[in-house]
């Protein structure tokens, strides 16, 4: 700094006696410089006036008010280099050209620390400094005017912020835009994010379906901080971190050591190396979905545009990465689809080829007794096969619409297991497969839908045959624990990948397609095993020790209380050999099908009609009066049901058994046959026995 006593002007303040009033010590100062102290002592602005050697101070009240602490202790007085020392290198040069006359100076927007109400603060102060002239033009002193501009840089700071988070943001859905899958997106919003704030590491996490353990897919992180990628749980971070993003809240802890108790967190968090963390939690339908969290090495105060910038990120992050996943999950689902249409195809091509060939051996064969037994045992089989697909089509449909009726009653699991391992029995005797059975010597009532529960096991069953080499072993077992009923089936066979325990009860999902199978399917066994296990209000499971270990399946339903219904109450089986001859009428626009079944009725002794359509039947019913009726529901003009309307309406119909021949067999088709007059409800194809049970009834 200057000597400015080499200024005549200011040697009259040199012997300036500061134990005096500030105005009466200037009353021998030339009147340019008294006149400036006095508008400096007067002003709220805050203001002081330099003078002398080392340009000692004469300020305001304002000016004390800007000192904060400084202004105590007799500052007043004292050189401008001694009070604002962090000034002096950047303010001296600019107060000398101003005191040689060379120009109005200014010092913009510097930052100090001062001491307010015990605490310190930082503030932004500019400078305005102008010369104070004598009578002879010399520079007598300065007058300083200071004007605090702390809200303009913060808010000029803010803003600057503001567009630097939304360049940060656009940069992230620029380079995440054309990202294909989710973890290219995670590098690159992890990377920049990390970047941009100067942290340790930035980590993004999933949660997993019990909203409890959350896995981390990928962290950024500088050189040598170790990487956080894995599954945890929430629990692990303490109870502040779990009550707070359990809720979806931000977690924010600027120091471990000191805002954590001991044993509440701390632990973990130093264990990978964190002492300040943000971590931001993402709520979407009332749950947590993900969590972006940033970690600091050391401690840190974050701030508000920090935790904004984190929260704007693991939004956009996670928008990016469900739209890959959805897109994703639509090739996925247009591949299962792709796969299930050629495998349908390929499994109802399977039996037509052997009854093809059957129907060409009876024709050769000249209608030998032992053809038509072999060959008509093979074609049974093999329409059994056929229809067993037809009707897993079905059921999965009305269970994925949630059109199902479950017709529940009390009754034995044990019974139930015996019935599903009489039908799949000669599925597991083709294969060669050895089949144990161990059931429990009490019974145990479950509550349930037997004939679904029967076709869940018998489902398990032809799956283990399926997939199990020939000669293998196959074992049931059930047994009761804390309630519930557990059944399982368990082979020898080719085993399921870790990875693949959960797909296999997927939609159209088959595990190991190129092993050769004994029977096809079309990947909808398992789903429906575990759909109607649920609407049973039980579980389905699936254990293996890896490929070639074999597998496990296992399905718990609760237990009932009550003791199931004796064999001895059931009610009786409709007497199918009553052999009345019957006046039967049969409507069908499927020529084949309304002539096979009547060869089959006629060779029984029955008195036989056939109608193409509704019409047609009407007329016939007239002259005929027929004793029981079959009606093809999807007939062209007038449908199944309109015709059994107008039957029923005809003198003399009243009393007739009226049977539904359809495809369709869902709880609302049921219905609505019974309101338009059908006593039976049969599906297409109908099986013989059921035919007979309802002329049995007639």
């Amino acid at each position: 700094m200057s000597d400015h006593r080499s200024v005549p002007a200011l040697v009259l303040a040199d012997a300036f006696d500061w134990s005096a009033t500030p105005f009466g010590a200037v009353a021998g100062w030339p009147s340019a410089l008294r006149t400036a102290a006095g508008m400096v002592l007067q002003s709220r602005q805050p203001m002081c006036v330099m003078w002398g050697a080392g340009l000692r101070l004469l300020f305001n009240d304002g000016y004390r008010t800007l000192l904060g602490a400084r202004a105590h202790g007799g500052v007043m007085g004292r050189p401008f280099r001694e009070v604002w020392p962090e000034l002096a290198d950047l303010a001296g040069p600019m107060l000398d050209d101003v005191l040689r006359g060379h120009a109005t100076g200014a010092v913009e927007d510097h930052p100090f620390t001062v001491e307010r109400n015990g605490y310190p603060e930082q503030i932004y102060v500019t400078f305005f400094t102008s010369p104070i002239h004598d009578d002879a033009g010399m520079i007598a002193g300065l007058v300083v005017t200071c004007v605090e501009t702390t809200a303009r840089v913060a808010s000029r700071r803010e803003r600057d912020d503001a567009m630097e988070r939304l360049r940060l943001l656009d940069e992230i859905g620029e380079a995440t835009r054309v990202a294909s899958e989710p973890r290219a997106i995670m590098e690159e919003a992890t990377r920049l994010l990390g970047e941009h704030l100067g942290v340790t590491r930035v980590a993004y996490a999933d949660l997993e379906p019990d909203n409890d353990r959350f896995t981390i897919r990928h962290d950024w992180r500088v050189p040598g901080a170790i990487s956080t990628a894995g599954v945890y749980s929430l629990d692990l971070f303490g109870s502040r971190a779990t009550s707070n993003l359990r809720i979806g809240r931000t977690l924010v802890i600027n120091d471990v050591d000191v805002e954590l108790a001991p044993g509440d967190g701390d632990g973990m968090f130093n264990s990978i190396g964190i002492k300040a963390i943000i971590c931001c939690p993402l709520v979407k339908g009332g749950h947590l979905v993900a969590m972006m969290a940033v970690h600091q090495v050391h401690p840190r105060r974050w701030t508000a545009e920090e935790l904004a910038l984190v929260e704007a990120v693991v939004e956009r992050c996670w928008a990016h990465i469900e739209r890959v996943r959805s897109t994703e999950a639509l090739r996925e689902a247009d591949r299962h689809k792709s796969e299930f249409l050629a495998v349908l195809a390929h499994e109802l091509r399977n039996p037509l080829a052997p009854i093809r060939n059957g129907l060409e051996l009876l024709r050769l064969s000249g209608g030998s007794r032992e053809t038509v037994a072999r060959v008509g045992g093979m074609m049974d089989r093999q329409l059994s096969h056929m229809t067993h697909l037809i009707d897993d089509l079905l059921d999965i449909a009305r269970v994925s619409s949630g059109k199902i009726v479950l017709h529940r009653e009390l009754t034995d699991l044990q019974r139930i297991v015996a019935v599903a391992i009489e039908a799949t029995q000669p599925a597991l005797d083709a294969a060669g497969h050895k089949l144990s059975v161990r059931l429990p010597d009490t019974p145990q009532p479950v509550d349930a839908d037997p004939v679904r529960i029967s076709q869940v096991i018998g489902n398990l069953l032809t799956n283990a045959a399926k997939y199990t080499p020939r000669n293998g072993r196959i074992c049931v077992t059930a047994h009761a624990e804390e309630g519930v009923a557990v059944v399982q089936v368990a082979d020898n066979g080719i085993g399921i990948a870790p990875e693949s325990l959960d797909a296999v009860f997927d939609m159209f999902t088959q595990v190991a397609r190129h092993v050769e199978r004994s029977n096809g399917g079309l990947g909808i066994g398992l789903s429906l095993v575990r759909r109607l296990v649920a609407l049973h209000g039980g579980t389905a499971t699936a254990a293996s020790a890896g490929p070639g270990q074999g597998s496990t399946f296992t399905i718990r339903l609760p237990l009932a209380e009550a003791s199931p219904m004796a064999a001895g109450d059931a009610p009786p089986a409709p007497d199918a050999a009553a052999g009345r001859r019957l006046r039967i009428l049969i409507a069908d626009d499927n020529v084949d099908a309304a002539h096979s079944l009547a060869d089959l009725l006629a060779l029984e002794g029955h008195d036989i009609r056939v109608a193409a359509d509704g019409a047609g039947a009407l007329e016939l019913a007239a002259g005929f009066q027929p004793e029981v009726v079959f009606l093809d529901i999807g007939m062209p003009g007038m449908d199944g049901y309109e015709t059994a309307r107008r039957l029923r309406a005809m003198p003399g119909m009243q009393a007739i058994r009226l049977a539904a021949l359809t495809g369709w067999g869902a709880a609302e088709d049921r219905a609505r046959g019974r309101a338009a007059g059908f006593d039976h409800h049969l599906l297409k194809p109908a099986v013989p026995a059921e035919v007979r049970a309802v002329l049995a009834v007639a």
